[in-house]
């Protein structure tokens, strides 16, 4: 397994991370979504988030994207600028495969690096599974 940078190219990244997301958003609350975006919607979401922060995507050996994971400010005053809010989603394919925390291993050292101290991720419960991640 691969953990890269995502590339926001909509033919790309952006449309297998739409597809691993749509599911997600249809399915489930945990998006706080009501629509499930595009490609074209989540290529402008990745190349915005990529200015300030990390959005990185799980590639398998055969080249398909397992899952992805993101950062970004967790809210606005000062007082909260080392701290940042992060999502992991992998394809339910790659469930207990160990993508979600490789994408957060390598999530949370590029943070880091970056300066900030707290990682925060908002969990729809119940959810056994993401609090077991987390």
């Amino acid at each position: 397994m691969l953990i890269r940078d995502a590339d926001a190219d909509a033919a790309g990244d952006a449309a297998a991370c739409a597809a691993i997301y749509a599911p997600f958003v249809t399915g489930s609350a945990v998006s706080f979504e009501e629509r499930a975006p595009d490609a074209d919607a989540l290529s402008q979401r990745i190349a915005r988030n990529t200015q300030s922060f990390p959005w990185l995507v799980a590639e398998t050996d055969g080249g398909a994207l397992a899952g992805f994971a993101y950062a970004g400010p967790h809210r606005a005053r000062a007082a909260y600028r080392w701290s940042t809010e992060t999502s992991v989603y992998v394809d339910p394919a790659f469930h207990r495969q160990g993508v979600g925390r490789g994408l957060y291993e390598t999530l949370l050292s590029l943070l880091t690096r970056q300066g900030l101290t707290l990682a925060l991720a908002g969990i729809t419960l119940p959810n056994d599974p993401s609090v077991a991640l987390h």
